[in-house]
């Protein structure tokens, strides 16, 4: 089974890129952020032509997540619980039904967190902190789980070409830094660092300044697997290559492969 993360980066803008990578990668379960539509006006029609079936949690203009899937998911779960004031469309999960028993995937799109002198870090901070209750929860069930998405957080400073520039950067800070270190030590695996530890492996690169023609990029984009998961991880990649392709994201697929 094939399951892919991508922060598509405006769904509409960037369909027919969508559409041949899902025909190229043939990806059995994609957990899409960034859609930036509401859920009325998602390109279902060009995506379901392929053999998907589409579950949105969208927002007008900007955030919004999907999960698109070959086989239709038996439950699904919009929002992340614990602040009730939050209208942020930046989480949904299903649950699926495998010859070896129930797989549950969430795509998230974790919050920005900038500038760090306004609302937005302790709210990227409380945020981390209520999917960690989440996930310790969810753990319990003792089942494949896979939490993929954008979470905007530079996890080490190999995870930029440029780490000195990211020193006043949300994505970076001690605090992001070590709320997703507390997920690990929950006992989810990074899927991407237990099969590489290479400097130089980056899932995203801005659109200014050439980043992408000098490799000047950065590591935001995970697949985070519970000890069920990790056990079926057959093996880790990023797409790289559909960064190049035309009206690109900026940030790239990453895959995992469960046995």
């Amino acid at each position: 089974m094939k399951i892919v993360t991508w922060n598509i980066n405006g769904v509409k803008a960037r369909i027919e890129v969508l559409t041949a990578w899902l025909q190229e990668s043939n990806p059995d379960i994609v957990c899409l952020q960034e859609i930036k539509s509401v859920d009325e006006q998602f390109p279902r029609a060009e995506i379901e032509a392929l053999g998907y079936h589409v579950e949105t949690h969208g927002q007008k203009g900007f955030n919004g997540v999907a999960i698109l899937s070959k086989k239709s998911p038996d439950e699904v779960i919009r929002g992340l619980p614990g602040e009730d004031s939050d209208e942020q469309s930046r989480f949904i999960e299903a649950v699926f039904s495998t010859e070896t028993g129930a797989i549950r995937v969430v795509s998230l799109y974790l919050p920005n967190g900038n500038p760090i002198d306004t609302e937005k870090f302790p709210y990227k901070l409380r945020w981390m902190e209520r999917m960690e209750r989440w996930a310790e929860d969810r753990l319990a069930l003792e089942e494949p789980l896979i939490l993929a998405g954008d979470y905007n957080v530079i996890a080490q400073p190999k995870d930029a070409k440029h780490p000195e520039a990211w020193l006043n950067d949300a994505l970076f800070q001690p605090e992001s830094r070590q709320a997703l270190r507390r997920l690990e030590n929950l006992g989810f695996t990074d899927a991407t660092r237990s099969v590489t530890d290479e400097a130089g492996t980056y899932t995203f690169w801005d659109y200014q300044a050439g980043a992408w023609q000098k490799n000047n990029g950065i590591r935001i984009d995970y697949l985070m697997l519970s000890p069920e998961a990790a056990n079926r991880l057959a093996s880790a990649s990023i797409e790289k290559h559909v960064r190049a392709w035309e009206k690109p994201s900026d940030h790239v697929p990453v895959a995992i492969a469960l046995t």
